[in-house]
């Protein structure tokens, strides 16, 4: 017997819905481009060249063109699962909006790389305060990062 679940209007799940350990498989999908990356990545501040500089990543790096913001990417997935599950059931998101953000960065481990010399993996936890001091934002994240030149 297949259980049907009742939705909000908007087709978002209810509270009660969502069961622990369940995986959704969400049906949207977009292609990303080099303009969404440059927006983001400009939006955000982030002067990064493996972002913006197609000619620093041509020349200076081993992908030859332009990497997708992860952070991008990190709120895509957020905004693909809204229609599948909380649109119009979200009473709230960290409400940030007017507010002064101030950011810190703890580096939580690092390691140099089994497979490339000269290159190592640093484990980074960011957070994101308000103007009270109120965290607003954390994730942790691995960055797969050079050496310093012998």
């Amino acid at each position: 017997m297949v259980e049907t679940i009742q939705r909000h209007k908007r087709g978002g799940l209810f509270f009660e819905d969502f069961d622990v350990g369940k995986t959704y498989e969400h049906r949207y999908t977009r292609t990303v481009t080099q303009m969404d990356n440059m927006l983001f990545s400009n939006m955000t501040l982030n002067p990064q060249p493996l972002h913006i500089d197609r000619h620093f990543c041509e020349t200076e790096t081993d992908w030859g063109q332009p990497l997708m913001n992860s952070l991008f990417t990190l709120g895509l997935m957020i905004g693909i699962q809204v229609s599948d599950m909380t649109v119009g059931t979200t009473i709230a998101n960290l409400g940030i909006e007017g507010d002064t953000i101030h950011c810190t960065t703890k580096v939580v481990s690092k390691r140099e790389s089994k497979s490339r010399p000269g290159a190592g993996i640093v484990e980074f936890h960011h957070q994101a305060f308000k103007q009270d001091g109120t965290l607003v934002a954390e994730c942790h994240r691995q960055a797969f990062m050079l050496m310093r030149p012998k």
